[in-house]
């Protein structure tokens, strides 16, 4: 088995058996403000010492501010973390040198609801072209980080519906994850590239990367806000937990009169894991078990 992806926080490495497995989709789940950005901040921090290169954030938060990654990674670990601007991305730019914009707001001012149920029949073909041209923007963020060596990125920003096939962040992550993150990267190339690729193929063949040494880790909002409520979900057909390798439930937890938070790995394919209810606390210095 390739090297384990280490999250940044030991004990839940240890609890993941040794950290979470290359080429696979780990969803954290749990309510807004439980923790997990912080979460994935760690783990794109932790890229740094494995391989040389931070990991990348990729916000579909569609309504109201992005999340608040430039904040953490700068009082967590001194982190002066960048977002990518928009538009087109020139074929040099994409080889020349690494991209220090480590941060990519997708629906930044876009203010979309995010499902297709809130939209009439104009405004889902509005949509649709919207949707084509970040899609572009998307697949350019993407694979200029991984043609430098990043092999981690974290998705954040996933909101609760009341049905995930309707969700207009599901189809996006659904291509995302299928025809970015899981794809050759030459057919990545072609996809970026199109009429111009093979003008392009010989900086392609000499930027060759693996997909399946990264790893996605998908931050996504929950209506459930306590642990034990998240522990009895169900799982519908489409649901983004369903083809997940690795879960990670987050949720608040009661002793009485006293609120807490603690975590449990619901899923860890392929590997041995501890499945315990683990306590944490979030202070000054990001997520303590």
């Amino acid at each position: 088995m390739k090297k384990r992806l280490k999250t940044g926080i030991d004990r839940l490495d240890t609890m993941l058996g040794g950290g979470l497995i290359p080429g696979t989709l780990t969803v954290v789940m749990g309510a807004s403000g439980i923790g997990k950005t912080q979460l994935g901040i760690a783990f794109a921090n932790q890229g740094g010492h494995q391989e040389q290169h931070r990991g990348i954030f990729f916000d579909m938060t569609a309504r109201g501010d992005s999340q608040n990654h430039a904040e953490y990674a700068r009082r967590l670990f001194d982190w002066e973390l960048r977002s990518a601007s928009s538009g087109d991305t020139r074929p040099d730019e994409l080889f020349a040198a690494p991209s220090a914009d480590q941060m990519m707001h997708i629906f930044e001012d876009a203010g979309r609801r995010v499902t297709a149920t809130d939209l009439d029949a104009d405004q889902w073909r509005e949509w649709k072209v919207e949707q084509s041209r970040k899609l572009d923007q998307a697949i350019a963020f993407f694979y200029r980080h991984f043609v430098h060596g990043v092999r981690r990125c974290v998705i954040d920003g996933i909101e609760p519906t009341e049905c995930v096939s309707d969700s207009i962040q599901f189809e996006l992550f659904d291509y995302i994850y299928h025809q970015i993150l899981h794809k050759d990267h030459d057919w990545v190339a072609r996809d970026l590239f199109r009429i111009h690729f093979r003008e392009n193929r010989e900086k392609v063949e000499a930027h060759v990367y693996d997909h399946r040494d990264i790893g996605c880790l998908l931050l996504a909002t929950s209506h459930e806000v306590m642990l034990d409520d998240l522990l009895t979900r169900k799982i519908e057909s489409g649901d983004l937990l369903s083809g997940a390798n690795t879960i990670i439930l987050m949720g608040k937890t009661r002793d009485g009169n006293r609120m807490g938070r603690a975590l449990q790995v619901a899923k860890h394919r392929g590997s041995v894991c501890d499945e315990s209810i683990v306590p944490f606390e979030i202070d000054e210095h990001g997520i303590k078990l």
